[in-house]
């Protein structure tokens, strides 16, 4: 059977597609569809205030509910945040490269994601960058909203792997909120396996500054799941060491664990005004990112 543009975004399948650039706009065409409306402005168009109708006005912007009320002629104003900032944090720390049999690794992956979401900011005018880190920083690029910034964003994530280094989630948000000079939009894509306190105060120290936050929590099906049925040698990844034992006799207590620890987080980031969005990499990127897109203008319109 051929393949379908559909089909493509399945993790499983859209690891096929050789070109990151490619696998980008797949998926950002997939979730324009599914959201009936492109959400290209989505990112960057606040409503700011209203101000008294004029002669000239154009009448798309006038406040329909405020004239049925008061019979007043308001035009609602937005503020177009052309200079936007955003500010892609990809981790490639060892654990990012586990992945189940068939799927996509955590890093491929989150990368596919920051791509997909370069590639809309791009497109809407804005300027993105990115950042690699482990236990410490790897590769930055400022953001650039031009085309060659855009192809040299997607060149190092081509060029970028999982490393054999730890993860210093914590720090590392720390070092980069010191670094970041002017407000703008961040977003973590990491299986942030850091001490949950370590990494909740990264955060807050980025929000605090008053950056637009949002951590997609990258887990794999298995680390949710923990199918595992037979005698298994678990390889130890981020120096920890292997381990051989029965799957059955651990999984309660492991998933209690790894709820724990990603409810943890989600608290943290609750108090903080931090988006949480959890994602396990067999889930479809478009279903994500328009899930995504759709709570914050959902926020965005309630806040009108």
């Amino acid at each position: 059977m051929t393949d379908t543009p559909t089909d493509y975004l399945d993790p499983r399948v859209l690891n096929k597609v050789g070109r990151l650039e490619l696998r980008a706009r797949l998926v950002v065409e997939g979730f324009v569809t599914g959201m009936h409306k492109s959400p290209y402005r989505g990112f960057s168009v606040e409503f700011a205030q209203h101000r008294e109708y004029v002669a000239g006005d154009d009448l798309r912007h006038l406040d329909w509910k405020i004239l049925g009320k008061s019979d007043r002629l308001v035009i609602k104003q937005y503020e177009e945040e052309t200079n936007l900032r955003a500010h892609l944090f990809l981790d490639q720390s060892e654990s990012m490269n586990y992945g189940h049999d068939g799927g996509m690794a955590k890093f491929d992956y989150a990368a596919t994601a920051c791509a997909s979401l370069a590639y809309m900011i791009q497109q809407q005018a804005d300027a993105v960058g990115l950042t690699l880190f482990d236990e410490d920083v790897a590769k930055q690029l400022p953001p650039s909203n031009t085309r060659a910034g855009l192809g040299n964003l997607f060149h190092a994530l081509e060029q970028a792997r999982a490393r054999n280094k730890k993860t210093k989630v914590g720090a590392v948000l720390h070092q980069l909120a010191t670094q970041l000079r002017q407000r703008g939009m961040v977003m973590i894509f990491s299986d942030l396996f850091d001490e949950p306190d370590a990494v909740v105060r990264g955060l807050r120290e980025l929000a605090s500054r008053g950056h637009d936050v949002v951590v997609f929590h990258v887990l794999d099906r298995d680390e949710v799941e923990f199918p595992f049925e037979r005698m298994t040698l678990f390889e130890g990844l981020e120096q920890m060491p292997e381990l051989l034992c029965d799957p059955k006799s651990l999984r309660d207590a492991y998933l209690a664990e790894i709820e724990g620890f990603a409810e943890a987080i989600r608290k943290g980031c609750l108090q903080q005004r931090i988006d949480y969005v959890r994602v396990v990499d067999s889930m479809p990127l478009d279903v994500v990112l328009t899930s995504y897109l759709s709570a914050r203008a959902a926020r965005a319109k309630r806040r009108k």
